[in-house]
């Protein structure tokens, strides 16, 4: 591990060590080398172009196609002290040549700008007077006709290899299958670049899909499993959006509505009032979070199904992106299918479209793990079920599949891959169709081989096979099949396939709602104190007009609640506390930290590990010195050492029960002789040995104090 980027990520970042790929990451951007970071959301991308422009001369350039996102990533970095700043459309005139400015004074170690600013003749032109780091194309799938949201803008951005051939780029997206990755390397001509890609596999996210009927109803259920927290729903129309949310409210729930035929400035707001606490729930149409940076998210519901994977990934992926558990719940009915479907024959790629709806589908149908079948998709083998969906923990009925998986794959290797599921079907089957015995399709060793087994039965077998990664879609192909290498090791190397029986009736999907758990005395603590904290944090973020995120994530918090940092050494090591937000913000959570254990009833069984807390417990009773030894079976000297640590942290503010006014005058007259403050051997000899080194220890910890 690099110790120079171990130490840089904590000093700016307050972040001990990196998360998988980030340092391999950074490491080849420092390197000048073009990368594409394929990184699920919440993977922790930004940190890849961030820390090198700290550490690399100039300015660092993120094209960013959102002005949510860039507000967002830009408060954050202020928040950590760092020179960061966007230029958009929103910005008045005198702002935005203020930056212009910075710029080309080389003050801005950041600029975020969307891709039309970037491409304007006036911007074009500054940059080339600019010594700049690197280049950050963030979403860049929006550069692919391949990807789920394909932007015209995005397209033209070959230029930039163009006008800066040495400047390396940075291409970043959470959700591009094969295809798209190929055509992002390829549009911005940065096909000699290193592939990074990370694993999909968010665990923190609970994947459930469950029937479309009375909606309403499940979800006042899940949102009442999360009192207090904040999220997303998800909703196809813009009239829904405004009806569910005006349900909310109506039932007492700090609800609003988001979508595109709302005013900008309605739409800000109601971003805004989300982002910042100040209600829980949002409802939107997916043009809702997309890079939004809010990392408390627990619970995401897409109240329809979604059009695709990659859309559906990225939106659940905004829920726990702090790493702490998230809900995620999909509602799935054949009239939203039917819907799609006429959304997606309207569109410009209406056959890619409709193909995308199809494996969305037939997610929500899936009787097997539904994180192998998102993990599938993205080309990431996931060895073991995830238990963590409600297909894993409702599991289905399972049977050896080994040789019937091996008939289909054999059938498609000698079809040379170039049918679909249908067509594969049909020959496993014997089909006496005309275009069967027009391609020779007859001839081929397997045809019939799947007879025995109805075209239903078979469909459900095969999408098992895509869903566990054995076969693929090649989109650009015809939507014609294609043998993994996990497939490959089924046909060749004898690996075993256990697949999930047909039902006879697949209509809707079990869920997984267990029943909470009774917390511990330890956990109710933490919880009430995390509370504390959370409502401290939003003063704080209110104050200074930021989100509360921005301050410390929720992850940070719980560990603050978990850990209860008792001084700035304490608290330097909570993860998520850097060097600028320890100095601006840390004596304050200390001190709610200190009060909320001072006055609260916890017990000993409470805080485990800090045995000076057990003291405090009998301190508050008044119990003395040697009343604590004896109740805790402990030393007098080390109760008084408990003292001294709870002095010093401020747990306790008077030594006066403990010391008489003779014995600290005693004491004091010591040091002055002595001329010793920081030795008790001295002290206590000075003494002719008639006050404890306890007593001087604790004497000694308020004089330094006091001064």
């Amino acid at each position: 591990m690099n110790s120079t980027l171990t130490k840089a990520l904590k000093k700016h970042f307050g972040f001990d060590r990196f998360r998988p790929m980030q340092e391999e990451i950074i490491t080849a951007v420092m390197a000048k080398k073009d990368c594409l970071v394929i990184m699920p959301t919440g993977g922790g991308k930004s940190i890849c172009f961030q820390l090198p422009a700290l550490l690399l001369p100039g300015t660092f350039i993120i094209i960013s196609p959102l002005i949510a996102l860039m507000k967002d990533q830009v408060e954050s970095l202020r928040a950590n002290n760092i020179e960061a700043a966007f230029i958009n459309s929103a910005l008045e005139f005198s702002e935005e040549r203020r930056l212009m400015q910075m710029l080309t004074d080389g003050s801005l170690k950041l600029l975020y700008l969307s891709p039309e600013k970037l491409l304007t003749n006036s911007m074009l032109e500054a940059l080339q007077g600019v010594d700049i780091s690197g280049f950050a194309v963030d979403e860049a799938h929006c550069i692919s006709v391949w990807g789920h949201d394909f932007r015209a803008e995005y397209s033209k951005l070959n230029l930039l290899k163009n006008k800066w051939p040495k400047v390396p780029i940075m291409a970043l997206t959470a959700t591009a299958d094969k295809i798209t990755r190929r055509d992002i390397v390829k549009q911005l001509a940065i096909e000699n670049c290193e592939i990074f890609l990370g694993s999909f596999n968010r665990a923190n996210l609970s994947l459930q899909v469950r029937p479309g009927q009375k909606v309403y109803k499940q979800v006042k259920t899940i949102l009442e499993r999360h009192n207090r927290e904040s999220g997303i729903i998800y909703c196809l129309s813009r009239k829904s959006c405004e009806e569910v949310a005006a349900k909310l409210k109506s039932d007492g729930y700090k609800a609003a509505y988001y979508h595109a035929g709302m005013t900008a400035e309605r739409r800000s707001g109601n971003q805004e009032d989300f982002v910042k606490d100040n209600i829980r729930i949002i409802v939107a149409t997916i043009a809702f979070g997309m890079g939004i940076d809010k990392s408390n998210i627990r619970f995401i519901i897409h109240y329809n199904l979604p059009k695709n994977i990659e859309g559906y990934y990225q939106e659940i992926g905004r829920g726990g992106r702090d790493g702490l558990s998230c809900e995620t719940v999909m509602f799935y009915s054949y009239r939203d299918v039917m819907i799609l479907q006429d959304f997606a024959k309207e569109s410009n790629q209406a056959e890619i479209q409709i193909a995308k709806l199809k494996r969305i589908q037939q997610y929500a149908e899936a009787r097997v793990c539904r994180r192998k079948i998102l993990m599938a998709y993205f080309g990431e083998d996931l060895s073991k079920d995830c238990g963590n969906c409600d297909v894993c923990k409702n599991p289905p009925e399972v049977e050896d599949a080994t040789i019937l998986v091996q008939k289909a794959l054999s059938a498609l290797k000698r079809l040379q891959e170039k049918v679909g599921i249908g067509a594969l079907i049909d020959v496993l089957r014997g089909s006496q169709k005309s275009y069967i015995f027009q391609n020779g399709y007859h001839r081929i060793k397997t045809f019939g081989a799947g007879k025995a087994l109805s075209y239903r039965d078979w469909q459900h077998y095969i999408l098992q096979m895509l869903h566990h990664g054995l076969i693929e879609i090649a989109y650009d192909q015809k939507h014609t099949l294609r043998v993994t290498n996990a497939g490959k090791d089924v046909l060749f190397n004898d690996r075993h396939v256990d697949l999930v029986k047909p039902l006879i009736d697949e209509s809707g999907s079990q869920t997984f709602l267990k029943p909470e758990p009774q917390k511990t005395k330890k956990q109710e603590f933490e919880e009430q104190l995390f509370n504390e904290l959370r409502m401290l944090r939003k003063e704080i973020a209110d104050s200074k007009g930021v989100p509360p995120y921005v301050v410390f994530s929720d992850a940070t918090l719980r560990e603050m609640a978990s850990n209860h940092p008792m001084d700035l050494g304490e608290m330097a090591s909570v993860s998520g506390v850097g060097e600028f937000k320890l100095a601006e913000y840390g004596e304050a959570f200390l001190n709610q930290i200190r009060h909320y254990i001072a006055a609260s009833d916890i017990g000993s069984s409470a805080v485990k590990g800090k045995t000076y807390i057990q003291t405090l417990q009998l301190v508050r009773e008044g119990r003395s010195v040697s009343e604590i030894a004896q109740e805790r079976n402990i030393h007098v000297a080390t109760v008084y050492a408990h003292l001294v640590c709870l002095f010093e942290k401020k747990l306790i503010t008077t030594i006066e029960n403990y010391l008489t006014p003779g014995e600290m005058g005693k004491i004091e007259a010591a040091v002055r002789a002595t001329g010793v403050v920081d030795k008790l051997k001295p002290l206590y000899e000075h003494l002719k040995e008639q006050i404890e080194y306890g007593k001087i220890r604790l004497y000694l910890s308020y004089r330094n104090q006091s001064k």
